[in-house]
């Protein structure tokens, strides 16, 4: 079956450890995540869930692989937009690899349909969450695009 993926790798001044942190923290995913908060207990079968400040859900899943500070692979779907929410679940895959004084991450989001609009949302999105988590980080500063909720969405 012909499928969709988005790629992306960026180097960041940090740790693993710090990276990690990061990644699965909600109270630093607020500062980098338009005001969103990750909820799981971060283990196989776990569900996860990317919650929007109003209250709503904005995806969910399920944690298929983790393995702290270098892997993390997600189950995903979207939940508040209908066209996308009716692709089903999506697979999203963190990797964190050590390269001297940063931390190589690459994304990787991918789903068994051609053509997926929820792909080419996410690549619109995935560039910018990714900046503004670099930018903190590297500079103590997130970028203020992603520091709220966008307002009517």
């Amino acid at each position: 079956m012909a499928s969709s993926r988005f790629v992306y790798v960026t180097y960041i001044r940090t740790t693993p450890e710090k990276l990690w942190q990061a990644l699965i923290d909600p109270e630093f995913t607020r500062r980098y995540w338009c005001g969103t908060r990750h909820e799981s207990e971060w283990k196989p079968g776990a569900s996860w869930r990317i919650m929007i400040p109003d209250g709503r859900v904005a995806d969910s899943g399920e944690v298929l692989e983790i393995e702290p500070n270098r892997r993390l692979v997600l189950r995903w779907r979207n939940e508040f937009k209908p066209e996308l929410h009716a692709e089903g679940y999506s697979r999203l895959t963190y990797e964190l690899e050590k390269q001297a004084e940063s931390v190589k991450l690459t994304i990787i989001h991918e789903i068994d349909k051609p053509d997926s609009k929820l792909i080419e949302a996410v690549s619109g999105g995935w560039p910018l969450i990714l900046a503004s988590l670099k930018s903190l980080l590297e500079t103590g500063e997130p970028l203020e695009e992603t520091r709220h909720w966008p307002k009517g969405k």
